[in-house]
């Protein structure tokens, strides 16, 4: 079964690895307000028995050249067809086209050795459009240098203050379906995180392949709806690095998407070789 957020905000079952999940929007966040135009939803189709494709899920992503958008690999492996949207708020579907007609469409590609039992050992994608998208403003994503998260880590723990901005359109809060207190608009979102740890989550020893947030009330996180989302290397805009994407959110460690959230790092040689050859 594929591991990724299903329309509604659903997860598939088989998306829980060791009360991990994968991912799906900025919890305790705030409004984008336009400071991110790059960053969009988009929705992955699957064709049905009859070859007609089928609207099945939603992730977030960042567009990094006027034919690349980046995301998580779960989000892109064995999608027929993919339809994204960077305008800010997506709720009305009369005037957006949500879910079936984008601005732009494509098709996705995810990393050689994204394996969907373990997907937070890949975990990046890419659609290529199938028309270049200039309607950003000419704002674009940027890679980082090869292993730029290292140096968060050689820092005594605690003294660590570097701010990183996660940003998508995944829901806003997430509580048991009886409760009814569920909010998962689809708005982009922004919120303000610090670097915890570095793939501790799944026994995974500091082999460099993702990395830990914080995610609370006070500072906000990523929920279900921000998979593929961009970690922003800062929350300034006058940073050189602000559109520089160190990660993309990859999984949530409880269904309450509460206390820390996951994200696959981009900065590895593997991942920056894989995406070179998309022009990025």
């Amino acid at each position: 079964m594929r591991k990724r957020s299903l329309l509604g905000g659903l997860v598939a079952a088989a998306a829980f690895i060791s009360m991990a999940d994968t991912a799906s929007a900025i919890r305790w966040g705030q409004p984008d307000a336009g400071e991110h135009p790059h960053v969009g939803i988009m929705v992955g189709f699957f064709d049905d028995a009859n070859g007609v494709p089928q609207p099945a899920f939603r992730c977030s992503g960042t567009l990094m050249s006027p034919t690349v958008f980046l995301t998580a690999g779960h989000c892109t492996f064995e999608v027929d067809h993919v339809e994204i949207w960077f305008q800010e708020d997506v709720t009305n579907q009369a005037m957006t086209g949500y879910p079936f007609e984008g601005q732009a469409s494509g098709q996705a590609f995810t990393h050689p050795e994204y394996d969907d039992d373990a997907f937070f050992l890949h975990d990046v994608g890419v659609v290529v459009l199938d028309e270049p998208f200039y309607g950003t403003g000419g704002t674009f994503g940027e890679l980082p240098e090869e292993g730029y998260l290292d140096q968060f880590f050689d820092r005594a723990r605690g003294q660590n203050r570097q701010l990183f901005e996660v940003v998508g359109y995944g829901r806003q809060r997430s509580m048991p379906e009886p409760t009814g207190l569920t909010v998962a608009d689809r708005i982009r979102m922004k919120a303000d995180v610090r670097l915890i740890n570095n793939d501790r989550t799944f026994g995974g020893g500091g082999a460099g392949n993702y990395v830990v947030f914080s995610n609370n009330a006070n500072t906000g996180g990523t929920c279900f709806g921000d998979s593929g989302g961009p970690a922003f290397a800062s929350t300034d805009p006058s940073n050189p690095e602000w559109n520089t994407v160190v990660a993309v959110t990859s999984f949530g460690v409880n269904s309450t998407c509460s206390g820390t959230g996951g994200s696959y790092r981009v900065d590895q040689p593997d991942d920056l070789e894989w995406l070179a050859t998309y022009g990025i």
